[in-house]
């Protein structure tokens, strides 16, 4: 067995075969590997599920430290990026029973960043589609989304500018149709940039 090269790194198993076997640290230390070691079939097998097992929750911790996720994306990411099937389940579970891992959570940040971003409802419920957030928790979350006509208007009238025409009206309606508001509210919102102008 190799040391890692790196801190963070795997260990090298190398077999007389010439094969090799990429493994965490802590699993060799755990099944009390040690260089010159046979090992039989079992303990091979033993020893791939435990790395893959801790492969899945480190992998699994690097995701949720660096975005929120819900735990059905977390589970389709994990067996994306390699992980067996079994041990993205098994890293989910763990997350989940540690309270790391909150799909309802998970449900309001995403509302937060799509509030701050200036985003409609319908928008928002698309950011928590794309992130597999089960629909349980979305009206909860989505209770959470103040009145965003100011914010509508605001970008609105920085679109339009000073004195729009027809083609930069309908541009800045499309664009705020994307950004999640209904027709009915960039409609109400026009208005009330119309009458400000009149004023």
């Amino acid at each position: 067995m190799l040391p890692p090269k790196h801190p963070n790194g795997k260990c090298t198993v190398v077999f007389d075969d010439g094969g090799v076997l990429k493994i965490l640290p802590s699993v060799a230390a755990e099944c009390g590997l040690v260089p010159g070691e046979a090992l039989d079939e079992a303990n091979l097998a033993a020893l791939e599920a435990a790395n893959g097992a801790a492969s899945a929750k480190r992998r699994a911790v690097r995701i949720i430290s660096a975005a929120g996720v819900s735990k059905q994306d977390l589970e389709q990411r994990l067996t994306q990026k390699g992980e067996r099937p079994e041990d993205a389940k098994n890293a989910v579970a763990w997350l989940e029973e540690l309270e790391l891992l909150d799909d309802a959570e998970t449900a309001r940040q995403i509302v937060a960043r799509g509030v701050s971003r200036g985003y409609g409802a319908e928008r928002i419920k698309q950011m928590l589609y794309a992130k597999r957030i089960p629909k349980a928790y979305w009206d909860e979350a989505l209770a959470t989304v103040p009145d965003m006509r100011d914010a509508l208007t605001d970008f609105l009238r920085k679109r339009l500018g000073e004195e729009p025409d027809e083609k930069t009206v309908r541009s800045a309606t499309q664009a705020a149709i994307r950004r999640g508001y209904t027709w009915a509210e960039v409609r109400s919102a026009l208005e009330t940039l119309r009458q400000d102008v009149d004023e």
